[in-house]
């Protein structure tokens, strides 16, 4: 049984061209129109000087009463060019090469399809004549710009008509401050059509973000296979908290199992291409957030490779072309944020990738030996002494408000694997972060690493990775952790001691921590196709292992 029930689509630019089409000459008629009622300039005049305030001022700008005001006219000038722009002319207009096909795909495959269109009732119904798509549709309700209902009451109307929840629709349209504000507010599932005037406005609050953005109403089937594979509102909320390699795993194995995903990032990494990022273009280090973007991504194989491509040779040896893309998206956009958040509609992921602080943050460390390392690369440089403590500069960040949201939401929350002081721990030294993990009523569970890290945790037993987790998280807030109990051939043992790291081992120390400890073989097969997270690391945790385990967890 279909989730989605019905499609319920907008019509100008969603179905046709609409502004390439008819908006052109729209506007000559309301500048003639302008002109004959006495606005002192050619039609020509009249018309470029829609076209610059509209560039000046976007499309929710009212073109008309500022014209009206610049030449001293009254606001009736402004009614009359309305008139014309919206006169019954509507010519020979053709839908879009895919929309028949697709519509008449759809009514096959069982969905209701709906329309629902704004502006003078007559020349919307023209339209629809013109474009000869009402055998496709199982209601049309054309709202009438001056005397109709508001949109959002023609949505429940058709809800109610149809006995529709509100998730067992999906919405489709161009206009973001429009037909998706709407449809969001009621809790249906949104689709952009990138089209027309508004294809490039950016949403002012979160009511005007869409689920997903099409170039085609082709690609409808693509979202409607995604959408329909989850179940909104009703998955368990899980949180996955660390960074490195060992994050991407866990959100390998559970995107499968929930849409409700979020992974909650470290972002004091200062080695290799994030580090030179982060150094020449004044950015958050991209490459953790890269990872598990790629990991939550339901986009092509080939965008997934293209994204985790590393140069070989010439001046960007070393970069990585998903680190440089994600730089120039904040460039773009102005914010990190706002790249991360367009990065992960490229991708099509499914969930959340966020940062623990969007602040620019150093890892740093207290050795055993008193000195103090500053940076990332520092503190897990292997030879130097133990580490003894770690903390960061500057200590007073502020938190992502999003990421402690998601936290205080969830039902679950996983911590680790990954480097334990600058993958793992690092997320924990963010200032209200443990405390809204101690405060979340979800089941927290860490997963402990299979190998000891050279640097870190020379040394350390599975009893040592949890004291450490707990002396920044606090004690008894872990509800469970899941160690390794398989013991890998000698061989590949001994290739990990030439790089001064061991098995972690279970020791009698364990059983002090008060928490539920489930063994259980987590190790990958490696005879299998694996997707390596940039180090070609020989064991590393199963994702289906894992995400089997910490679902029965729920």
């Amino acid at each position: 049984m279909l989730k989605v029930k019905a499609i319920l689509f907008d019509l100008d630019d969603t179905l046709f061209d609409c502004y390439g089409l008819l908006v052109e000459a729209a506007r000559r008629r309301a500048a003639k129109a302008m002109v004959e009622a006495g606005l002192p300039c050619t039609e020509d005049e009249a018309y470029e000087t829609q076209l610059k305030l509209l560039e000046q001022h976007g499309p929710r700008f009212d073109v008309f009463d500022a014209m009206a005001q610049m030449h001293g006219m009254p606001p009736s000038l402004a009614h009359v060019a309305l008139a014309a722009y919206n006169s019954e002319e509507v010519g020979d207009i053709q839908p879009f090469p895919d929309v028949p096909e697709t519509l008449a795909e759809l009514r096959s495959q069982g969905y209701k399809l709906l329309l629902l269109t704004s502006g003078v009732y007559a020349r919307q119904q023209k339209k629809i004549e013109t474009l000869r798509l009402a055998p496709f549709f199982d209601d049309i309700l054309i709202n009438d710009a001056e005397t109709g209902e508001h949109r959002d009451d023609c949505f429940q109307d058709l809800l109610t008509r149809h006995h529709l929840k509100p998730d067992e629709v999906v919405c489709v349209g161009d206009r973001i401050q429009s037909e998706i504000k709407s449809a969001n507010s009621l809790g249906m599932i949104t689709v952009q059509m990138l089209h027309g005037r508004f294809k490039d406005l950016v949403p002012k609050t979160e009511l005007e973000e869409p689920d997903y953005k099409i170039n085609r109403i082709s690609e409808l089937h693509y979202i409607l296979r995604v959408v329909n594979r989850r179940n909104k509102g009703a998955e368990p909320r899980v949180v996955a908290v660390g960074g490195g390699t060992g994050l991407p795993v866990v959100l390998q194995g559970l995107k499968d199992l929930t849409s409700n995903l979020t992974a909650i990032v470290t972002v004091t990494d200062t080695g290799r291409s994030s580090g030179r990022i982060r150094s020449d273009f004044r950015v958050l280090p991209p490459g953790d957030m890269r990872n598990c973007l790629v990991a939550l991504s339901d986009s092509s194989q080939l965008l997934n490779d293209l994204f985790q491509y590393r140069f070989a040779e010439g001046s960007l040896e070393g970069m990585s072309f998903g680190n440089l893309f994600i730089a120039a998206m904040a460039k773009i956009t102005g914010s990190f944020e706002s790249a991360v958040r367009e990065t992960s509609r490229i991708l099509a992921i499914r969930g959340k990738v966020l940062p623990s602080t969007y602040d620019d943050v150093h890892l740093c460390a207290k050795l055993a030996d008193g000195s103090l390392v500053e940076g990332e690369v520092a503190v897990r440089r292997p030879g130097k002494a133990p580490i003894a403590d770690v903390f960061l500069t500057p200590a007073d960040v502020k938190a992502n408000e999003e990421a402690i949201n998601e936290i205080l939401r969830a039902d679950l929350i996983v911590i680790g694997p990954g480097s334990l002081y600058t993958s793992v721990i690092s997320n924990l030294l963010v200032p209200a972060i443990p405390e809204a993990i101690r405060a979340s009523k979800a089941r927290k569970v860490y997963v402990c690493n299979i190998v000891t890290q050279a640097g870190q945790t020379d040394g350390y037993t599975c009893a040592h990775h949890i004291q450490a987790i707990e002396r920044y998280l606090g004690e008894r807030v872990l509800s469970a952790v899941l160690v390794n109990s398989n013991v890998p051939p000698p061989a590949i043992l001994e290739r990990y001691r030439g790089e001064a790291a061991e098995l972690v081992r279970i020791d009698d120390q364990l059983g002090t921590h008060r928490v539920q400890v489930i063994l259980d073989d987590l190790v990958e097969n490696l005879d299998h196709r694996r997707i390596l997270w940039e180090k070609q690391d020989l064991l590393r945790h199963d994702p289906e292992k894992l995400a089997e385990l910490i679902w029965n967890l729920l």
